[in-house]
């Protein structure tokens, strides 16, 4: 979980995304009639492979990706209806992330962790497919602002403080200390196979 809040916080907060260039990628900023930062980025990648080749005994399946890289992957016993699967189908790959971070007035934000996950898979008898989804909510406190430095430091549930650089100074108007931020990280990950048409 620290590990998790550190890479969230340190990624998001920044509020910069500098040097982040991914197809489908929105960055959304709204100030509030309170005057208090919201922000939202998210990203959808949609990949296709074809299938090259399925050993059935060992469960790998080797994919060739769109720009003509082969690889294998090994489908793991939660895998269903692998028997299916032929050369020539193909694989589609969707992933969806999305990270929100909303500064809120002391004590307005729920405070602590929270974390669910979804999974779906493939009926018995259907194509080998599935989606599995989580979504993480942590309220982290600003502990300091430094507007020379740019940087907020920000104290998470469990009592750890992390720096976290800002790249766009003009959002530091938006902070206080004292604030309560949230930040929730949202990732899915679909799979599905279709046969040859």
């Amino acid at each position: 979980m620290k590990k998790l809040l550190a890479t969230v916080v340190a990624a998001f907060i920044s509020l910069s995304f500098a040097g982040v260039t991914l197809a489908d990628e929105q960055v959304t900023v709204t100030k509030g009639t309170s005057k208090k930062l919201s922000l939202t980025k998210e990203r959808l990648i949609n990949e296709t492979a074809t299938v090259e080749a399925v050993n059935y005994d060992t469960r790998v399946v080797t994919l060739k990706g769109p720009k003509g890289n082969v690889f294998d992957i090994t489908a793991g016993d939660q895998v269903r209806n692998l028997a299916q699967v032929k050369a020539g189908d193909k694989v589609k790959v969707k992933y969806y992330q999305s990270v929100a971070v909303k500064v809120m007035a002391p004590g307005q934000a729920p405070g602590g962790t929270q974390a669910t996950v979804v999974q779906k898979r493939a009926k018995l008898g259907e194509k080998p497919g599935g989606m599995i989804g989580g979504e993480i909510t942590i309220t982290a406190k600003v502990e300091a602002i430094g507007k020379k430095k740019q940087s907020v430091t920000l104290k998470g549930p469990e009592g750890k403080t992390l720096k976290v650089k800002v790249e766009h100074p003009e959002y530091l108007e938006h902070v206080k200390v004292g604030d309560d931020v949230l930040i929730t990280m949202t990732e899915a990950l679909a799979i599905s196979v279709e046969g040859v048409k």
